[in-house]
């Protein structure tokens, strides 16, 4: 019988440019040896300051709208207190009290449960550190 928690570290390069990453088949090829057809929840947890999780559809524009949202909402100027890094690096460290750093998903029968239009994506805005770490936990 599997055990009941299982987890791994994924390494990413996420670039120098602000980025979604999807996360939704590293997610899956994970659930497929964890889970083994079990029922639980799947806990991504990205162990980084200025990095969140977000749950929401790709490929169709919103990737990029949510990028948008937050040059709207915590503009990279000079009005941040931290400010070591690129100019306006301190929106990158508000970035997580907004899209946390942490998911936790439902699995049924070893496949996560997501919407038709759903994705699981790593939300990166800091440029100054393009290493990332997400970690992903099966309970079940």
């Amino acid at each position: 019988m599997p055990s009941a928690f299982t987890t791994t570290v994924l390494h990413l390069t996420t670039g120098s440019t602000e980025t979604v990453t999807d996360l939704t088949s590293d997610c899956e090829q994970f659930l497929a040896r964890a889970a083994s057809g079990r029922d639980g929840l799947l806990n991504l947890f990205v162990p980084h300051a200025t990095a969140g999780i977000a749950v929401l559809e790709t490929g169709a524009g919103s990737d990029d709208d949510l990028l948008s949202a937050l040059h709207t909402l915590l503009p990279a100027d000079d009005r941040w207190q931290h400010r070591h890094g690129h100019p306006g690096h301190g929106r990158d460290h508000v970035v997580p009290a907004l899209i946390p750093p942490h998911a936790t998903l439902p699995v049924i029968a070893g496949r996560l449960e997501l919407g038709t239009w759903q994705s699981v994506c790593l939300v990166d805005t800091n440029v100054d550190n393009a290493e990332r770490q997400v970690r992903l936990s099966f309970l079940g």
